[in-house]
């Protein structure tokens, strides 16, 4: 009986788990489900205000406890500390991939890289372009991101059309994203520094390095001290994510896979889905149309659906014909600028930053509505180009 069931639903499920298309249609059922209760009448401000809960009545991030500062509101717990462990298992990607993968040696790594940093400034400058003159600068870094799940689920969905060398240049690239991402939310999305606190930090990062010289293995010390570092993270004025990327970066090698395994599940079917049923719990206002024409909204909107694939293509086609790359295996440049397009899907990370890069609700709205346009577009065209015009590889 019991091997009946693992058979009938345990395998079939893991299966599921396991396919990178599952994370994306979970994602996008979250999404939906999140924005559906956000706007039936009877049940919208209920269900909108559990998210933003405040446990006190303090403007502040953190609520007093004893002597300790922690997070104040269930959506601060969510986007500070869930999220740390998502940023945890991304850095831990990165650091693989550095390590034996598609960034551990110059050849392999110089055409994501330099396709990332192009799929990051081209966005970056439109939405300047369109926000110069405007009080919305502060979300420039919205369109710079590309969400992994979402891109690469869509990728799986094509099936031969984008062949396993592109979907490794993709990885590889939206990885690169995820660093940037990181480094901008943390130097450029903070508050006010705390000097005491990050030199704490300081101390218990390098106290993580020591660990790794008497234990090769990541153990129940390295958690602990974990824990300790993302307090201070969270209360130096540094984005607490953080601290996620630099356990994930101290993380001993040899433990690398067994904990991405862990936390692979977790992270991308809990953590993630809370995170957009609580960041896309968005009552949608009468005049969308409008908000849809403002200038904040064209930044965003033109740097992922145009910046990102433009950015990629560019950066990527004159590191090929300078001859310092090469493009994937069995690739032609009409898949290459396929993939830049479905790279313009920004969701999870772009939402992220939204909620980060303004302090006004009709702002961080008006972004995230912004952002589940242009990505919903992106998917469209995406699929679109792949069936149409980037026919299989053919050799000359």
């Amino acid at each position: 009986m019991l091997q009946f069931l693992k058979n009938k639903f345990v395998n079939p499920l893991k299966e599921i788990i396991h396919d990178s298309r599952s994370i994306g249609i979970v994602l996008l059922a979250c999404t939906i489900l999140s924005l559906v209760l956000a706007n039936i009448s009877s049940i919208n401000l209920t269900y909108t205000s559990f998210w933003n809960f405040s446990f006190n009545q303090s403007n502040e991030h953190s609520i007093p406890i004893g002597f300790l500062n922690l997070p104040n509101s269930i959506l601060i717990i969510i986007n500070d500390f869930l999220m740390a462990f998502f940023f945890f298992l991304a850095g831990m990607e990165i650091k693989r991939e550095l390590t034996n993968g598609e960034l551990s040696s110059y050849k392999k790594s110089i055409l994501p890289i330099i396709a990332a940093i192009g799929g990051m400034l081209f966005p970056a400058i439109i939405y300047f372009a369109f926000n110069i003159s405007t009080n919305h600068l502060h979300g420039w870094a919205i369109p710079t991101a590309t969400d992994i799940a979402f891109t690469l689920g869509i990728a799986s969905l094509l099936g031969k059309r984008v062949p396993l060398s592109l979907k490794i240049f993709i990885t590889a690239l939206a990885i690169i994203d995820d660093l940037g991402a990181i480094l901008v939310i943390a130097f450029f999305y903070g508050s006010h520094l705390h000097f005491t606190y990050l030199f704490i930090s300081l101390l218990l990062t390098l106290l993580l390095i020591l660990i790794n010289k008497f234990k090769n293995k990541f153990v129940i010390l390295h958690i602990i001290v974990a824990f300790l570092l993302w307090y201070c993270m969270f209360n130096s004025g540094i984005h607490a994510t953080l601290a996620g990327v630099i356990v994930a970066f101290i993380v001993p090698a040899k433990s690398l896979s067994k904990l991405e395994m862990k936390l692979h599940t977790p992270v991308y079917f809990i953590v993630l889905p809370i995170f957009a049923l609580a960041n896309t719990a968005i009552i949608f206002p009468n005049n969308i149309p409008a908000l849809l024409n403002t200038s904040l909204s064209w930044g965003i909107i033109a740097g992922l659906v145009f910046g990102k694939p433009l950015g990629i293509f560019i950066a990527s086609f004159i590191t090929i014909k300078t001859k310092l790359a090469q493009l994937p295996t069995k690739t032609n440049y009409m898949q290459l600028a396929g993939a830049g397009i479905l790279c313009g899907v920004g969701f999870t990370m772009s939402i992220f930053i939204s909620s980060l890069a303004f302090n006004e609700p009709i702002n961080q709205d008006t972004a995230k509505i912004a952002v589940l346009f242009a990505s919903s577009l992106a998917i469209i065209l995406g699929i679109v180009w792949f069936k149409i015009f980037a026919k299989p590889y053919r050799k000359n």
